[in-house]
C-alpha cells in the first residue's frame, strides 16, 4: 500500500513541480494561460500554490488534515483546468492528461487514508 501511495504521490508531485516551473518560466505556457483568460498574478499564485501542495504531500510529518486540504486544492485546480481547456476548445489531450492526474490524485488520497 505504501508503494502505491508513494508512487502516485511522487508522479503527481513531479507533474505539479514541472507545471509550476512552466507557469513561471515558459513563454509558451505564460501565453497559453493568458489565452485561457487568466491574469498573470493568478498564474504566479497557482505556481506557488502547486509548490506548496507538493511540499505538503511529500513531507511525512505534515498533519493528515493539512494533506487533505492540499488534495482538495489540487483537485480543484485539475477540474478548473479541464473546464478552461474545454471552454478554450483546446485539444482533448489536455482533458485526458488532467483526468489521468485526477485518477492519480484519487489513488494517492485513497492509499494515504489506508496507511494512516
Amino acid at each position: 500500500m505504501k508503494t502505491i501511495y508513494w508512487t502516485t504521490t511522487l508522479i503527481l508531485g513531479v507533474f505539479l513541480i514541472w507545471s509550476a516551473y512552466t507557469y513561471l518560466f515558459s513563454k509558451q505556457t505564460i501565453i497559453g494561460v493568458r489565452e485561457l483568460g487568466f491574469p498573470d498574478f493568478f498564474r504566479v499564485q497557482l505556481a506557488i500554490l502547486k509548490i506548496i501542495a507538493v511540499i505538503i504531500l511529500l513531507t511525512p510529518s505534515i498533519p493528515f488534515q493539512v494533506k487533505q486540504w492540499a488534495y482538495s486544492g489540487i483537485g480543484l485546480f485539475l477540474v478548473t483546468a479541464i473546464v478552461a481547456h474545454i471552454a478554450h476548445k483546446d485539444s482533448f489531450l489536455f482533458t485526458l492528461i488532467n483526468i489521468f492526474l485526477i485518477m492519480l490524485l484519487v489513488i494517492s488520497n485513497f492509499y494515504l487514508n489506508k496507511i494512516k
